[in-house]
Formats: structure tokens, C-alpha cells, sequence
């Protein structure tokens, strides 16, 4: 297969948040260019997209995955789905057993076994690590424990069983283990390259970080009784983000193999995948002390690249930090955009076999409207890179 690669490009400025924090409770920074930026991790941008799938509603409960330790206790709820017979006790030593024959590791941590009081059942064995597996694959273990309960030890002993788990946790991955990839320390052989790089996203400008004190009052106080119940600090900052990520449509495809329905083209599921994709990260936003900010906010405009080159990343647009002269950021921050863009994708661009959409909002993001095809709404931008993607796809290599 050829290589195709999307990239996705945002601007979005948040307001007076902490989308992101670090060890000490600030918001996380960087410095480019010199100077100190706001800065939100690719790690959270990435469970944003991910939890986004679901909430949203933009993919089935069966084309994700679970990303847990716990995954010992996931499985005996499939086990006693399937088996209703068999009680709970039986159901954890079966999941136990064929999570282990995967090649996974787990044991009971000390803490649960040492607060485990006399008389009550141990508790669930857990992996060491967070592992991630498809609603599919948990549903082929599950299946396979059943087959092999009246004796699980000799039943994995066997060779073909024991492969037989192995290759049901290597194959039908979901939608979000293709994405964003998986890796296992105790059995690299079921590793999963991520289709999807997601950059830092960083702020166009400089920042420095703020701190709110704040108090709260104690409702039963007496008009005696003055001062606060509560003190305390907050640290925020506010920001124009520029938002990268790269999406390897080749290597989705190669990781989805495996997960491909019977009854649809080899074309349907990558281009459902991409569709989500798109969606998600474009909308989708980190909620760390969302309650306390109430940052909602969504992208002032987004670039989406269809290309056989590398991946770009715009960022370089924005080394040196916009300075915001006009009272805001986001009017320059689009002005620089549109004067780099055109000129990096000359330099180093295919201009034959590269598609671009804009999707963008307001009169400071109007120098935007040239760099692609105009979207009206999100809808409309992923309509159009499914089935440019879907189209790429069908083309002989």
C-alpha cells in the first residue's frame, strides 16, 4: 500500500483554564522560541480524543477498546456473561489463567491483600501496567476461558490454546488501539505501532502562568463567626494553542487488518476510523479543572492535509512568538499561517497529490480561506476527508 499521511492542524484559544497540570498542580509550559509557552500534553489530548469516540457517540462500544490493570476482573465479567453458572471466584481464576497465557503478568497487589479483611474472598490479581484490549479481543478471551473451564491449567498447557490466546489478543484490534498504538512490556510480540503521532500543543505566544486565591464560606457561620472556611490557590493561564497531530492511513489500515468485517469493503472500517478520528481531535477537549474554568471552548480554525509526503507540522510558523499587537492572538497567529504554509509546502510539498480543507470561524481567521477547500461546518470536513481517504485507499499501489 502506498503511504498516506493526514495532518491536523488547529488553533484554539481557551480562556483562563488548567487543561493540563504538572507534579506541582501548574499548568504544564515550554519553552520555544525563547520564551515560555502554555503547554498541554499529547497525552491528554489523546484521551480526550479517545473518551471523545465514546461520548459522542462517533463509534460503536465494539469497535473500542479498555485501557485498565484491572483487566483480570474485565474479563471474568465477560466469563460469567457467557456462563452464568460459574461463580464469581471461578470466573476471576479463568480470566487469571488466560490473561497470563496472553503473556501478561499479574498479581494481587500488596495493598488490596493487605486491607483484605479474614473471611472475605482475596482480591483480583492486576497486571503491573495499564493494558489495552479490544472489546473484541476481550470477548475471544472470554470464549476461550469458557471452553477450557473444567480444567483452564491443562487446557493452556496445550500448545494450540495457549497460541490460540496469544493470537486472539493480537488481532481484531479496536478502533483506538490501531490509532494510538500499544505497547507491553512483558509480551512485546503483541505490540501495536501507533498509526497516530499527536504533538505537544503549545501556545503561539508567550505565557506566564497565574494563581487565583480563592475562599469559601462556611454556610452554617454565624454572624459572629467571620473568615472563611476554606482558603487556597488555583494556578491557570490562558492561551492561543497551535495543535498538531499526524495520522498514518497505511499504517491504520495494516492495524485494522485484522478487524476488518466480513460483510464491508476493506475501505469502510479505515475510513470510519479516520472519520472518528478527525472528529474527535478536532473537538475534543482535555477536562482538567474544567469544573473550576468552564474552558469550552472549540478551534477557531483547523487545516486538514491529505499527503504521500512525510508529515508537516506548522509549528515553525510560530518560533518566533506572536506578540498580539492587535489586542489578541488569534488574527496573527492565521496571518503567519498563511504566509508559512504556502511556503513550506513549495520547498518540500507535493502539490499533485496533497489535499487540503479549511474549516474556520470568525473575520480573524479569513486569510485561512485560501490555503484549501472551505468547509462549512465539521460535519462537512469529515465527510469530505472519509472520502477523500476512502478514495486514496481504492487506487492500486
Amino acid at each position: 500500500m502506498n503511504r498516506i499521511f493526514l495532518d491536523v492542524h488547529a488553533l484554539q484559544t481557551v480562556p483562563p483554564s488548567n487543561l493540563n497540570r504538572d507534579d506541582t498542580g501548574a499548568p504544564k509550559t515550554a519553552v520555544y522560541g525563547g520564551v515560555p509557552r502554555a503547554r498541554v500534553s499529547s497525552q491528554a489530548w489523546k484521551r480526550a480524543t479517545r473518551t471523545y469516540f465514546a461520548s459522542e457517540n462517533l463509534l460503536e462500544a465494539s469497535e473500542l477498546g479498555v485501557r485498565t490493570k484491572k483487566i483480570v476482573d474485565v474479563l471474568a465479567d465477560r466469563i460469567t456473561g457467557l456462563d452464568p453458572s460459574l461463580t464469581q471466584e471461578a470466573a476471576l481464576r479463568l480470566a487469571d489463567e488466560t490473561v497470563k497465557a496472553t503473556g501478561l503478568k499479574t498479581e494481587v497487589p500488596k495493598r488490596k491483600a493487605t486491607a483484605a479483611k479474614d473471611g472475605e474472598p482475596d482480591p483480583a490479581p492486576e497486571t503491573k501496567y495499564l493494558v489495552f484490549l479490544s472489546a473484541r479481543q476481550l470477548d475471544g478471551l472470554a470464549r476461550l476461558a469458557v471452553d477450557g473451564a473444567p480444567d483452564i491449567t491443562a487446557f493452556l498447557k496445550d500448545k494450540k490454546n495457549k497460541d490460540r490466546a496469544r493470537e486472539i489478543a493480537d488481532t481484531r484490534h479496536s478502533v483506538d488501539i490501531a490509532l494510538f498504538g500499544r505497547m507491553v512490556a512483558d509480551a512485546a510480540d503483541i505490540n501495536v505501532d501507533a498509526a497516530v503521532q499527536v504533538a505537544h500543543a503549545i501556545s503561539v505566544h508567550r505565557v506566564e502562568n497565574e494563581s487565583d486565591y480563592y475562599t469559601a464560606v462556611d454556610d452554617q457561620n454565624t454572624d459572629e463567626e467571620t473568615g472563611a472556611g476554606m482558603i487556597g490557590t488555583v494556578d491557570f493561564n490562558s492561551a492561543t494553542l497551535y495543535r498538531y497531530a499526524a495520522l498514518g492511513v497505511h499504517q491504520l489500515a495494516e492495524n485494522l487488518g485484522q478487524g476488518l468485517r466480513e460483510d464491508e469493503p476493506l475501505t469502510t472500517p479505515v475510513r470510519r476510523a479516520v472519520e472518528a478520528f478527525v472528529h474527535g481531535f478536532v473537538a475534543s477537549l482535555p477536562t482538567g479543572k474544567i469544573n473550576t474554568f468552564g474552558h469550552h471552548t472549540l478551534p477557531d480554525a483547523v487545516i486538514v492535509k491529505l499527503r504521500s509526503t512525510r508529515p508537516v507540522s506548522f509549528v515553525a510558523a510560530f518560533e518566533e512568538p506572536v506578540r498580539g499587537q492587535s489586542g489578541g492572538h488569534v488574527r496573527e497567529a492565521s496571518e503567519r499561517l498563511a504566509e508559512y504554509v504556502p511556503d513550506i509546502e513549495r520547498a518540500y510539498g507535493d502539490e499533485d497529490s496533497t489535499l487540503t480543507w479549511v474549516l474556520r470561524v470568525g473575520p480573524n481567521t479569513h486569510q485561512l480561506a485560501g490555503l484549501g477547500n472551505e468547509t462549512q461546518n465539521i460535519g462537512e470536513l469529515v465527510t469530505a476527508v472519509g472520502q477523500a481517504v476512502a478514495e486514496r485507499l481504492e487506487k492500486p499501489a
